[in-house]
């Protein structure tokens, strides 16, 4: 095939990842709604995830067990959380090392969607438990579900979007970085989204505000060492963008609260975005992040999730700018600097200028 036939096709491919991308924000979010679940956002964000991490639809086996993972995980932390919710110092640290984990699988491109999905979990699980005790459902069962119907939505677009045939060309993979630096960003970015969780379970205010942490959590894993000041800044705008059109979205919304206006705006929006998220590249990233953002504001505006004080759209977007800033700023301290070069590597470096010399 020839390089402007494999540019075509590449295009064809792109642009059918961003409707596959806009059919599972659009159909999981309605399906949430007709079915009542609490947290109406859940399964489409993961089948954004689940998406955005390859091309490829995932295979029965990996759908398999990424479900018993999640149940695994789930059942695990509502355990932690129900023995040690009385003992934040105990459960903290244990949180720690669970985001730790998370986040180094990130750094060295392991597990897919994997570490992306259990981070929402073990922040979900948490809030839910010892703020939400009135849920009237399984906190586990709201995951089991809502990674099922994010599979299911996966599995759906793809069969009725198929790439076209060809020579496959996948997303570029960035090669795995060195294994301090990971594990010195990985400790940081944990610390970071773990003191973010403890002041959402401690103060009131920010109780029912789980669109933080979540929001926290996907800008850790959206940037990157060495990113420039331009693409950092429009990484923030992106995700303001999705506060404000989840905003007017939502005001549309209660002018006629009506599914078939939910799901024109959802395909509208979820378009705007997807296009360039199913790129792949670190703009890929960035608008992907942008409808993350916009679907969790608009799916906990629309959501029964009993709250005990009524939250005006506008403090959500407050909230959503204080993450931007929190991740921003504390990343910008905190982690490792991408120009240091190792010990290691500064001796190897040094011994091979002496060997050309």
């Amino acid at each position: 095939m020839s390089i402007d036939g494999q540019a075509a096709l590449e295009l064809l491919r792109i642009k059918r990842q961003g409707l596959r991308v806009a059919l599972a924000a659009t159909v999981g979010l309605c399906t949430g709604l007709v079915l009542g679940d609490i947290l109406p956002f859940l399964a489409p964000l993961f089948a954004i995830q689940f998406l955005l991490a390859s091309r490829r639809a995932p295979a029965l086996s990996q759908g398999l067990i990424t479900l018993l993972v999640s149940l695994l995980t789930g059942a695990l932390l509502v355990c932690m959380t129900g023995m040690l919710g009385e003992r934040p110092w105990v459960l903290l640290p244990v949180l720690w090392l669970f985001y730790f984990a998370c986040f180094t699988a990130q750094g060295q491109q392991q597990g897919g969607a994997g570490p992306a999905l259990m981070l929402v979990i073990a922040i979900v699980v948490p809030m839910l438990d010892i703020v939400q005790r009135d849920l009237g459902e399984s906190i586990v069962l709201v995951l089991v579900k809502a990674v099922s119907l994010g599979l299911l939505l996966t599995w759906g677009a793809h069969a009725l979007l198929p790439d076209p045939a060809g020579e496959y060309t996948d997303q570029q993979i960035a090669q795995p970085r060195e294994l301090t630096l990971v594990i010195h960003q990985a400790m940081a970015s944990a610390a970071i989204l773990l003191a973010m969780v403890a002041l959402c379970l401690s103060a009131p205010r920010l109780a029912t505000a789980m669109v933080v942490p979540i929001t926290v959590a996907s800008l850790l894993s959206q940037f990157s060492l060495g990113m420039s000041s331009r693409t950092a800044l429009g990484l923030v705008m992106v995700n303001l963008l999705g506060g404000v059109v989840a905003s007017l979205a939502f005001t549309l919304f209660e002018l006629r609260p009506t599914l078939w206006l939910v799901a024109l705006i959802l395909l509208l929006v979820s378009l705007l975005f997807a296009g360039k998220a199913a790129i792949g590249n670190t703009a890929g990233k960035v608008f992907g992040g942008g409808l993350m953002t916009f679907l969790i504001l608009f799916g906990l505006g629309v959501s029964p999730l009993p709250t005990e004080t009524p939250q005006l759209f506008s403090t959500r977007i407050a909230y959503v700018l204080f993450a931007v800033v929190y991740a921003v700023g504390l990343a910008a301290l905190l982690w490792p600097r991408a120009g240091v070069m190792p010990a290691e590597a500064a001796d190897a470096h040094r011994s091979l200028s002496s060997v050309d010399q």
